[in-house]
């Protein structure tokens, strides 16, 4: 009986000291999210901006399904541990570690016996994200179409280099130019405007992209400007359509990334989009429709 006594104190105060000095968070947070994970990570960076509370979020590498947040509340900083994992196409199960940078310690203390301030912030805090991302979820559609193939294209195009969130500016910015100085020069277009992404940085967002249109070769192109040319030829890849405002038309990017994943595809994260609508016409944006390929890498064809 003392044998099975000492081994029962022995474990409880391994739990103890594990969980006043080892556990990395304080608090943790769960919930689920009728979206893929790649929204979310973006949602919440764009919602870390807007809060004037926040210290810094960070992404660890090519990681999209870990990020760290740290929010200041008075003298105390807040660090929120981000975790999303995919149960299905459209539903995601998201964890957060919440841990107080300077009151761990204290709070792990209280918050078994007691609903803590800290506690009560941190809901606060969690809520009014899903509150914006479930806003964000509304207002675009992703639908999977499958394996098709990139279409033969010669391109007149402009290389660029921005951020995701910048992608949809870089597009309007020089859509008129494009188009002007093709048409003054009576090339014939040949299709709606596209993208084709050369570099994508996952961890900073960053892009480097073609912005063009594809055009009818001819001698009637014009060679004295920053236009360049290229043939895009047809490749495999998997397609989703996207129907919603431009701007956040990459979500569809990782719904492809989430969809090649579950079906063991290895794909190459340079998406090409082609757009069917002028935002410039304004209207309702969930009728806006873009057309997006992932390349399939060679080895799977």
């Amino acid at each position: 009986m003392r044998k099975i006594l000492w081994s029962i104190l022995t474990v409880l105060l391994i739990a103890l000291v594990w969980y006043l000095f080892i556990k990395p968070s304080d608090y943790t947070i769960r919930f689920k999210a009728n979206t893929f994970p790649g929204t979310i990570n973006q949602a919440l960076k764009l919602w870390d901006r807007s809060l004037d509370t926040v210290v810094g979020v960070t992404q660890q590498g090519n990681d999209i399904y870990h990020l760290k947040q740290k929010v200041q509340f008075g003298d105390s900083i807040h660090i929120y541990d981000w975790e999303f994992e995919a149960i299905t196409d459209s539903t995601t199960e998201v964890g957060v570690d919440i841990r107080d940078e300077n009151h761990s310690l204290s709070n792990k203390i209280r918050v078994p016996f007691s609903d803590t301030d800290f506690e009560k912030r941190s809901r606060k805090t969690v809520l009014d994200f899903i509150e914006k991302l479930n806003g964000h979820v509304n207002k675009f559609k992703v639908t999977i179409i499958g394996e098709e193939e990139i279409p033969t294209k010669f391109f007149a195009y402009i290389p660029l280099k921005l951020t995701q969130f910048q992608k949809a500016g870089g597009m309007m910015e020089n859509l008129s130019y494009l188009t002007q100085v093709l048409t003054k020069n009576e090339v014939e277009l040949a299709g709606p405007p596209m993208i084709q992404v050369t570099h994508w940085d996952m961890a900073t967002d960053s892009l480097e992209y073609n912005f063009g249109q594809p055009v009818i070769r001819s001698e009637k192109l014009p060679m004295d400007t920053d236009i360049k040319y290229r043939r895009i030829f047809a490749k495999k890849a998997l397609k989703a359509e996207y129907n919603g405002n431009y701007i956040t038309s990459d979500r569809a990017w990782y719904a492809l990334l989430d969809y090649a994943k579950a079906h063991n595809i290895e794909v190459e994260p340079k998406p090409v989009e082609i757009f069917y609508n002028n935002p410039n016409f304004g209207g309702n944006e969930m009728l806006w429709k873009a057309e997006i390929y992932m390349p399939i890498k060679e080895n799977n064809e």
